[in-house]
């Protein structure tokens, strides 16, 4: 019969549920990517906001201040967005740590079963052998005693005859 592991279904629920706890920490890991470039592009905003600045007529100096401002502040908004998407990154990191940590001591637990079943297994196995080496055994003996009877008697009767 071969091996069968009693926690099967257990495991099985465990790998899906790290499964989809992986999906959901690569959305948390996208989530992060998409703060990050955005606020690489609102700097890059700035940074051209500021080089048309001194490019531009005195007149605008008002204008161009006023939309760096809103600029700054925009960075600040995405710097939060990111900083709140990398704390969520880290819980599900967290959460998905715990369930790879629970699949782990199942697998385990069941590599252990299977070496104990193959362990019994085996030991069903040589104590089958043994029993049939000692009945083997046992009939080769009785054979040759069997043998060694017929000799004898054949022996006493070509004595007995002469």
């Amino acid at each position: 019969m071969p091996f069968r592991y009693r926690l099967q279904k257990v495991l099985d629920f465990r790998i899906r549920k790290k499964d989809e706890q992986l999906i959901v920490v690569q959305k948390a890991l996208q989530a992060v990517y998409i703060a990050e470039e955005n606020i690489r592009k609102n700097e890059e905003e700035i940074q051209s906001t500021k080089d048309n600045m001194r490019h531009a007529d005195p007149m605008m100096y008002d204008t161009y201040d006023k939309y760096l401002i809103h600029l700054w502040d925009k960075a600040e908004k995405l710097e939060a967005i990111r900083v709140e998407a990398q704390n969520k990154l880290d819980q599900e990191k967290a959460v998905l740590v715990k369930l790879e940590q629970g699949v782990k001591v199942l697998e385990k637990h069941k590599e252990r079963s299977r070496e104990a079943y193959l362990a019994e297994e085996k030991a069903a196995e040589l104590k089958q052998y043994s029993e049939i080496g000692v009945t083997r055994f046992f009939r080769q003996k009785l054979e040759r005693t069997e043998e060694e009877e017929l000799v004898l008697k054949k022996l006493e009767q070509i004595d007995g005859g002469s």
